[in-house]
């Protein structure tokens, strides 16, 4: 095989592996007496479409939720916030509650790193959605642990060389990042982590090892609806997934939260849209 064709290939199939996030949504839902949620990430929010995915969800327990977006595959808060689309948005006001998503590796970077390069934009971006839509509640989207440890982004860096140092380093920051800025935290990380234990046959994940299945997107779906309603539910929409799969996932991510409110930021408070 010539050099010329190699190269094409592998330029086919990075192609193929990102497409998905090809084109940056902001997109604000039209406003109605449903709940509103921006959603702030990049491909592991895109992939999927988990913004649709969620509303579905919601519909099906009936809870109408509004979802807009501002995600572009590959961005950070740091540069999410550098974003004049996603300021004007969150000056407009008008949301119950944002999903904040950083990039998949940062927060599992060494400590002084996150600190000084992930804590202050999570913090800029919270206060101006707290500024645009008082009594507005920021949801810090947990993520997962790469498949085998952190691999794309790689530094020397040995606490995030395995799944479980990856997972716990995440948990870490997301946790903190909740705490600081009296957030809360859609726990969908330690939902994941119960999975791969349990039930290793549901793959979370799709080929390149780190963005998120349909199983993968449903469960952070169940996980983020279950952080804002903060009650058990059992919805007949299981999207592609077989019932039983779909079950399964409502029941840890329903789990994963209640179990944990505290934990995540919520405590005993119940405020149910």
């Amino acid at each position: 095989m010539s050099n010329k064709l190699i190269l094409l290939v592998i330029a086919t199939l990075a192609l193929c592996e990102t497409t998905y996030a090809a084109k940056p949504q902001y997109i604000r839902a039209t406003q109605s007496d449903s709940v509103q949620v921006l959603f702030v990430g990049n491909s592991y929010t895109q992939r999927n479409n988990l913004p649709r995915l969620f509303q579905s969800l919601a519909e099906s327990i009936g809870v109408k939720m509004a979802p807009s977006r501002a995600l572009k595959g590959g961005q950070t808060l740091k540069g999410h916030l550098q974003n004049n689309k996603l300021k004007t948005m969150l000056a407009g006001g008008g949301f119950n509650y944002v999903v904040l998503q950083e990039a998949s590796y940062r927060p599992s970077y060494p400590t002084r790193y996150v600190v000084d390069n992930v804590y202050p934009y999570a913090h800029s971006l919270d206060s101006l959605a707290k500024t645009g839509s008082p009594g507005v509640k920021v949801i810090y989207y947990m993520t997962w642990g790469h498949k085998n440890g952190l691999v794309h982004h790689k530094t020397d860096y040995p606490l995030d060389d395995t799944y479980e140092m990856m997972q716990n380093r995440l948990k870490t920051s997301y946790l903190e990042m909740t705490h600081e800025n009296n957030s809360w935290c859609a726990p969908v990380g330690i939902a994941w982590q119960r999975v791969r234990n349990e039930r290793p046959d549901i793959d979370l994940y799709v080929a390149d090892q780190h963005h998120p299945s349909v199983a993968g997107s449903y469960l952070a779906a169940n996980v983020i609806l279950t952080t804002i309603i903060q009650k058990s539910y059992e919805s007949e929409f299981f999207h592609t997934l077989p019932e039983e799969t779909a079950r399964y996932l409502q029941k840890v991510a329903q789990e994963t939260v209640l179990d944990n409110l505290e934990l995540i930021g919520i405590g005993t408070q119940q405020d149910n849209p």
